[in-house]
């Protein structure tokens, strides 16, 4: 089966910069795809010093819905923004003010990378800090969702104002140059010891993203993970199943929690999802947009991380909507929803209501 890997290496230009993340390009570089993702054949997709969030997501949807299994590879620093303390990848434009809107919030992998089969991903990072993240991650560490497996390391803040050298990932390209990948929790260890000192205070990862037992009765006589049948149905083509068997636990939430409750939505973002995987992009939008609206009714602020990204996948699947009657039915409730939650980039709602006003211009032409 074919693999895919994506490196994705980023840290700020200028005096922001902790570590030098793109010095290990070339050293992965030298690495066979195979190697790096753990199959025969593969595909490996390099990201150095992105300027924009949004390619990065870009390339990381695109990696999340490849078939076969995925590697993404991080290099960077972390930082918590200053508003909503959350977490992110700063990327080449980023600064300490500009964290929320230039950097990567680590919980758009976890959402990217949720539907895909479980025991099939890997995030192997090797992250530096700042005093506040390292503070956070020391008592709540990173973390990439049910099914996603985790390894790397966490670096402390530097004792001197230095650009640090990304060891772990050299030291773990170095052992895979050899043209043979050891089990990843064999790797994890063999590039730790070959690259921390005794003594390091280092914060290592070593999740294999075990998904926890369902809570609820599923809505048949089946004990088999929600998810995992779900992901196998899509897998097979078998998208109307998929969708339904979404439907038919969002339902059996509405009945155990009620409406706006965490439990529903989550249902309602899976089967968001599910349509985008079907190619039905004006159903994921409207879906978004009921997703975006029962968080705001439930009491979540506008600017909350989880109301900004059901915004913005709202506001993506529009823009990837061609029929024009659909663009216009759905405009207007995207427009609306983008004067409430304009979200990270700047001109969302401006770009919503030329994209709209021009399909009512062809309508009327």
């Amino acid at each position: 089966m074919a693999g895919t890997a994506l490196l994705v290496a980023a840290a700020p230009v200028g005096k922001g910069r902790l570590v030098d993340a793109a010095s290990v390009l070339p050293v992965l570089a030298a690495v066979s795809p195979a190697a790096l993702a753990g199959t025969p054949t593969a595909s490996v997709v390099e990201l150095a010093d992105p300027l924009d969030p949004q390619t990065v997501l870009t390339r990381l949807r695109a990696a999340a819905m490849a078939h076969g299994p995925l590697t993404v590879y991080l290099v960077g620093q972390v930082h918590l923004d200053r508003r909503q303390r959350q977490l992110h990848m700063a990327l080449a434009r980023t600064t300490p003010a500009t964290m929320r809107y230039t950097g990567f919030p680590w919980h758009w992998f976890t959402q990217e990378l949720r539907l895909r089969p479980a025991g099939s991903t890997t995030i192997v990072a090797d992250l530096h800090t700042d005093p506040e993240s390292w503070q956070t991650l020391t008592g709540h560490p990173l973390d990439a969702g049910p099914g996603v497996a985790l390894y790397g390391r966490v670096a402390p803040p530097a004792r001197r104002r230095t650009v640090e050298t990304p060891s772990y990932m050299k030291a773990l390209a170095t052992v895979l140059r050899s043209g043979h990948r050891p089990p990843l929790p064999q790797l994890h260890q063999q590039a730790a010891a070959q690259s921390l000192p005794e003594g390091a205070r280092d914060l290592l990862l070593a999740s294999t993203g075990a998904a926890p037992v369902p809570q609820q009765t599923p809505p048949s006589s089946s004990g088999m993970d929600p998810h995992a049948a779900i992901t196998a149905a899509v897998e097979a083509g078998r998208h109307g199943e998929a969708a339904a068997m979404a439907a038919a636990w969002e339902q059996t939430a509405l009945r155990m929690h009620g409406p706006g409750s965490g439990e529903v939505i989550h249902w309602m973002e899976v089967r968001a999802d599910l349509a985008r995987f079907a190619g039905e992009p004006a159903r994921s939008c409207e879906t978004w947009l009921a997703v975006a609206a029962a968080r705001l009714t439930a009491g979540q602020a506008p600017d909350s991380a989880d109301v900004e990204a059901a915004a913005d996948r709202a506001h993506h699947l529009w823009d990837r909507v061609r029929d024009p009657e659909a663009v216009r039915a759905l405009g207007p409730a995207l427009v609306a929803l983008r004067r409430q939650v304009p979200g990270r980039q700047r001109g969302t709602l401006l770009l919503a209501q030329r994209r709209l006003e021009q399909f009512h211009t062809q309508q009327v032409g």
